[in-house]
């Protein structure tokens, strides 16, 4: 579950962060309590839900829209 949880944070920063942000806290939070060996893992997937939501919650800010795109 703790590699699950970078990878979906580490995915979540590019695409969905709507879905992937907290679907990565839930999945580090549960493997913090179930007492993983992979702590750190854990930690990075968490603090990575988090940064998808600062990051959404910043362009949601600036640009008055859920979503989002690179063109013009």
């Amino acid at each position: 579950m703790a590699i699950a949880a970078f990878v979906l944070g580490l995915l979540g920063l590019l695409v969905m962060n709507l879905v992937l942000g907290p679907t990565a806290i839930v999945l580090s939070s549960l493997s913090l309590l179930y007492g993983t060996k992979r702590r750190g893992r854990a930690l990075l997937g968490l603090a990575l839900g988090v940064a998808d939501l600062a990051v959404l919650l910043a362009l949601v800010l600036a640009d008055h829209t859920v979503s989002w795109g690179l063109g013009g």
